[in-house]
């Protein structure tokens, strides 16, 4: 299926969560916010939150720094 990640189209694999998808893409959980079509989804929901077809994801990383 496609979705669009950052504005980006990708592919992902059917029935997808959202833990599957941040885990493919290696990214730090403990900095990420995600947002799924508008709506902020909660960490603990990531993993029983499944993507479908279309689906518009915001991933955000937050670094600190100096």
């Amino acid at each position: 299926m496609q979705l669009l990640v950052n504005g980006a189209k990708e592919q992902c694999a059917k029935d997808a969560t959202l833990a599957e998808l941040i885990g493919h893409k290696k990214l730090r959980k403990d900095s990420l916010v995600v947002e799924l079509n508008g709506a902020i989804i909660k960490q603990e929901l990531w993993a029983t939150t499944r993507l479908k077809d279309g689906d518009q994801l915001e991933l955000l990383s937050f670094v600190g720094g100096g």
